[in-house]
C-alpha cells in the first residue's frame, strides 16, 4: 500500500504515519507535502503514484479543495481534519471517508480498509464540487425565533454579534449583549449561517465579523479573540485553524 500524506504539521505527520505503519507493516510512504503547492507539485510528476492519500483540509497556504481545481487527483482520499464541521460531515455522507484529529486508530483501519477494499475511486473531485455549487446556491437563515414564556421574539440576523454554546445550551448573543436561548445546536446553527459574515472560532462559539474587537496571538500558534459584547471566557482560534481565520477575516 502506497501512501502520499498532505500535511503541514509535523507532529500530526509522525503520529499518522506511526499508526498506519502500526496496522499496516508493509505501507510504503511515497512522499509527503505541506502545501497546495507542493501537493500538486508532486501529484502532477508521472513518476509519483499513491493507493491512498492522507489530505488535511487546512494547508499552510490555502485549503486542501484547492487542489482538486489544479490536478486529476486519482488515489483514494481520506480527509483528515481538527474541526468536526457540517462541511466535512458532508464527506462522509458522499462515502469519502474523514478522520477527526486526534486520529483514532480504528477509525483509521476501518477508513483504509474502505479504501482497499473499494473497486472504485471515491470521487472526491466531484463531490467537493457538488458541495460548492450547493453553497453557492444555499438561501441563509435570515432571522431567528425566540420564545421567552408566551412570547416569541423575531431576531434578524444583523442583530446578532454571535451565538455561545454553554453547558449544553445554545445561546444567541445580540449586539447589546442580551442573550437569548435557541433550540438548535451550535452544529446546526453553523449549517444556516452564511459563512461570508460568521466564523465558528471555537467549538463553544460562532461569531459575526463585525463583533470582532481584537484579535492578539497567544502561545503555541493560537490566536486569542476579543468579542463585542464582551465573552466571560477567554476564547481562542486553534492553531490549525488560523490560516482559515485569517483569509476569514481578509476577505
Amino acid at each position: 500500500m502506497k501512501v502520499f500524506i498532505i500535511e503541514d504539521e509535523i507532529p500530526a505527520q509522525i503520529n499518522l504515519k506511526r499508526l498506519l505503519k502500526q496496522n499496516y507493516p508493509d505501507v510504503e510512504f511515497v512522499g509527503e507535502a505541506d502545501s497546495v503547492k507542493t501537493a500538486i507539485q508532486w501529484l502532477k510528476s508521472p513518476k509519483n503514484e499513491a493507493d491512498i492519500i492522507f489530505m488535511d483540509v487546512e494547508l499552510s497556504d490555502g485549503v486542501c479543495f484547492e487542489i482538486f481545481k489544479k490536478v486529476d487527483v486519482t488515489p483514494k482520499v481520506i480527509i483528515t481534519t481538527a474541526y468536526d464541521n457540517y462541511a466535512i460531515k458532508a464527506f462522509k455522507i458522499n462515502s469519502v471517508d474523514y478522520l477527526l484529529k486526534p486520529i483514532d486508530n480504528n477509525e483509521l483501519v476501518n477508513a483504509v480498509e474502505k479504501c482497499l477494499n473499494s473497486a472504485n475511486n471515491f470521487g472526491a473531485a466531484d463531490i467537493f464540487q457538488r458541495m460548492m455549487d450547493n453553497q453557492m446556491n444555499k438561501n441563509y437563515k435570515q432571522r431567528f425565533i425566540v420564545k421567552i414564556g408566551d412570547r416569541i421574539l423575531i431576531i434578524k440576523i444583523e442583530e446578532i454579534a454571535y451565538f455561545i454554546s454553554k453547558d449544553k445550551t445554545t445561546y444567541l448573543v445580540n449586539h447589546e449583549g442580551k442573550s437569548y436561548i435557541i433550540d438548535q445546536s451550535l452544529d446546526m446553527v453553523e449549517t444556516l449561517l452564511d459563512p461570508s459574515l460568521f466564523f465558528r472560532i471555537s467549538r463553544a462559539c460562532i461569531t459575526h465579523i463585525d463583533s470582532i474587537k481584537l484579535v492578539s496571538k497567544h502561545f503555541s500558534g493560537r490566536l486569542k479573540i476579543t468579542l463585542e459584547p464582551k465573552v466571560e471566557d477567554d476564547i481562542f482560534v486553534s492553531r490549525v485553524r488560523t490560516n482559515e481565520f485569517m483569509r476569514w477575516i481578509n476577505n
